[in-house]
């Protein structure tokens, strides 16, 4: 599913289907998708490997490069082990070091990360089994968005008050973020048994508001 799609899929959710009378713009739709897919990103992922460098005598890596970074999960290094070797690291802004193991020599290491999702005009980083859930999310942003400018204006555009459209909005970012948390819970079982963390996996978690 690319961007366009995604909004289609909104539009018949929101009953906001007449192109002749729009109650959202694309614009207003794509930034609360741009918030929903976020919001996923902090639970669930976008898996990455990346291959960098060390530097001889250091233990200190620039992972400036790993973009719309959320997590490390783990550090290979040396590369062509059998098992993988995996190190303890500790992360302080850009700079990963690499604390277990031999002294890096210069050769690469690769790093197992979680990054932000993509939903674009070209495609979707987004397993199709989730868009469902990010489109549920993009409703509730989309109708407590509106509810709150309706408030004490005229309602023209149909049966549904701004009440209405609040209360529809909470249920769905409720049960947004109440699966949010249980595909959480189980992307940290999971990584926990693929690797053995240094310390304990930490749940980052955002509120983008309504």
């Amino acid at each position: 599913m690319n961007l366009a799609g995604m909004i289609s899929l909104i539009r018949y959710d929101l009953r906001d289907t007449d192109s002749g009378s729009y109650r959202w713009s694309d614009a207003e739709l794509t930034r609360h998708i741009n918030r929903a897919v976020a919001e996923l990103s902090e639970s669930l992922p976008q898996p990455v490997k990346a291959t960098l460098p060390t530097m001889a005598g250091s233990r200190d890596l620039d992972i400036s490069s790993l973009t719309d970074r959320i997590m490390v999960v783990a550090v290979e290094f040396p590369l062509g082990a059998s098992p993988p070797s995996y190190q303890q690291f500790a992360i302080w802004g850009h700079t990963m070091t690499i604390m277990s193991g031999g002294e890096p020599d210069g050769s690469n290491c690769s790093i197992y990360y979680g990054a932000l999702h993509v939903l674009d005009a070209q495609g979707t980083t987004l397993p199709s089994k989730y868009e469902d859930l990010v489109a549920a999310g993009v409703g509730g942003y989309a109708a407590i968005e509106w509810a709150s400018y309706a408030i004490n204006r005229v309602n023209i555009g149909g049966t549904m008050t701004p009440r209405d459209f609040l209360d529809w909005g909470n249920r769905k970012l409720k049960d947004f973020r109440q699966e949010l948390r249980r595909l959480g819970r189980r992307n940290v079982v999971r990584l926990s048994s693929l690797y053995a963390p240094y310390n304990q996996v930490v749940s980052r978690t955002a509120d983008y508001g309504p």
